[in-house]
């Protein structure tokens, strides 16, 4: 394949730690949509119970374990070797980007330092990963959603989502303000991108959706337009006058 051909390479480093095992199967299937996770290590304490189920299914994705020993307690040397390896891989000019999946913030200045020299920064981690780390990555996925896509797949009962679509209004609402129109119509395309630059952890799985038009649907407060061939346009819904006629002579 030639060299210009090539999807970009991503070395993928997880903190084993701070991650479940259970994403492993979803969080290699979302790598793959944008790039090749050329190098895949985990960082920990295998030789104690703690991480026994990442070490049952490390072969199966082909994750190198780097073990840390936790020699002083309350010390996380795995946190140190991640941040190591990433500047050594980082500046071997072999990657095109990172894809750090923990939910620790102690990794947010990792992820700036590598933005700032020009890799992309993917970064995987729980809903409750603090705002710090999401906001310094290109892009953040939820851990959860990516577990909720394995479930599914399963034909399991679905899940319950993250966030119900209402809670997508005021965010696709300040996007569509914020993209210039003359009569409030907006192509759906740009406003994906813009919500993309806005929050780099938007997704629209977290309100149980596959697609932005789907959402945007599901929200009901949108108007939809979709010509044969054409782009979907979508605008607020105009605000309806509340409270009935004031009877006369009142």
């Amino acid at each position: 394949m030639p060299a210009a051909e090539r999807p970009p390479r991503f070395a993928v480093l997880i903190d084993a730690d701070n991650t479940s095992p259970q994403i492993a199967a979803g969080l290699f299937e979302e790598i793959a949509k944008f790039g090749e996770a050329s190098v895949r290590r985990i960082y920990g304490d295998f030789s104690g119970p703690h991480l026994k189920h990442w070490a049952d299914i490390l072969q199966r994705h082909a994750i190198d374990p780097y073990q840390q020993f936790a020699y002083t307690k309350g010390k996380n040397a795995s946190d140190i070797a991640l941040v190591i390896d990433a500047m050594d891989l980082l500046h071997s000019g072999r990657f095109d980007g990172f894809c750090l999946v923990s939910s620790d913030s102690d990794f947010t200045r990792l992820a700036s330092r590598l933005r700032e020299q020009g890799a992309d920064v993917y970064g995987f981690g729980a809903q409750k990963t603090p705002e710090s780390f999401r906001q310094a990555c290109r892009r953040f996925i939820y851990t959860e959603n990516l577990m909720l896509a394995s479930v599914s797949a399963d034909h399991a009962p679905q899940p319950k989502t993250l966030e119900p679509p209402s809670a997508a209004v005021p965010l696709l609402s300040k996007a569509i303000s914020q993209i210039e129109s003359e009569d409030g119509w907006v192509m759906l395309g740009p406003v994906g991108q813009h919500i993309s630059n806005l929050l780099s952890d938007f997704d629209v799985r977290t309100y149980g959706c596959s697609k932005l038009s789907e959402l945007v649907q599901k929200t009901g407060a949108f108007d939809i337009e979709k010509r044969a061939g054409g782009p979907i346009r979508i605008r607020a819904k105009p605000a309806r006058s509340g409270g009935k006629p004031r009877p006369a002579g009142k």
